[in-house]
């Protein structure tokens, strides 16, 4: 049976992504020590990867396909198909970004102002080909880790470090002075196992499913009742994708004369709280709300 190699991010986007999968159609489940999650799909085979380390693999042919950051498919100059790109993170549904900070106090104002000084970051190869492009020389140096606190206590003159808000990186005293990139997770797959007929359907597969995980976030599907007299007035009320659907309730001339329809639609969750009471004033009646997994 064919299978394939299926990388999934070790670390903050790892959960994020399990959850993304299971609205997708795939339950994936391991122990906390286990780095070889299961998967209820025979074709499939999972591994839990660094992000940083995943585009390597994946270009290597060690995997077929995995997800990752586009930050580290950069950093790594990997060589693979970007199959498709999905705006989620361990906390919101917006990209990260990659930023350019110094400590408050800094008399550093632009990206001129760094020449000749110290920058640590966890994206070396990113940041010297950003500063060698733009033919400013700096120092850059690889931090293992709790960057900020280096340019607050002085031990460098900036940092490159990944925010979704600013705000860590306000807390420790710093100020933003360039936005560099901005980085989501990514659907990649090694050129041969793209090239491979049962292969590259079954990555296409996962996207489009993902895809449509993504496109379900925060909507929700809206059903109810309503008396022809009022069908348009509450019609105008509903967005949607499209249009509503619209279809005439069974037998419902015969409910007192009056001709009754079914009104289904898609709709963004936070308008919800609004829209009911005005679809009931409208004469809305049996309003029905259910989640979605998958718009597609």
């Amino acid at each position: 049976m064919s299978e394939l190699k299926l990388g999934l991010p070790k670390g903050s986007l790892e959960q994020a992504t399990i959850d993304l999968f299971k609205k997708s159609g795939w339950k994936i489940s391991g122990s906390s020590r286990s780095y070889f999650p299961t998967v209820d799909d025979e074709t499939l085979r999972c591994s839990l990867v660094r992000p940083q380390e995943m585009s390597r693999y994946v270009e290597s042919g060690i995997l077929d396909a995995g997800v990752t950051g586009k930050d580290w498919t950069l950093e790594n100059a990997s060589d693979v198909v970007v199959v498709a790109e999905m705006v989620y993170s361990k906390a919101s549904f917006r990209p990260t970004r990659w930023v350019l900070a110094v400590p408050h106090d800094s008399p550093i104002k632009k990206l001129e102002d760094l020449k000749g000084k110290r920058v640590a970051t966890e994206m070396v190869n990113f940041t010297k080909r950003y500063f060698a492009e733009r033919k400013i020389a700096v120092e850059v140096e690889f931090s293992w880790g709790a960057t900020e606190a280096k340019a607050a206590e002085g031990l460098v003159d900036a940092i490159v470090e990944v925010t979704e808000t600013g705000t860590t990186i306000r807390a420790h005293g710093l100020r933003i002075i360039a936005d560099l990139m901005e980085s989501c997770p990514q659907l990649i797959a090694n050129k041969q196992a793209w090239n491979d007929s049962w292969k590259r359907a079954k990555i296409e597969q996962i996207k489009l499913l993902l895809q449509g995980a993504l496109s379900a976030e925060a909507k929700v599907g809206i059903k109810l009742n309503v008396a022809a007299a009022d069908l348009d007035k509450v019609v105008q009320l509903i967005p949607s994708i499209t249009a509503p659907t619209i279809a005439t309730l069974y037998q419902s001339a015969a409910l007192k004369g009056v001709k009754w329809y079914s009104v289904e639609s898609v709709i963004a969750e936070n308008i919800v709280r609004d829209l009911i009471p005005k679809l009931i004033q409208n004469g809305a009646v049996g309003i029905i709300e259910y989640p979605l997994n998958k718009i597609i």
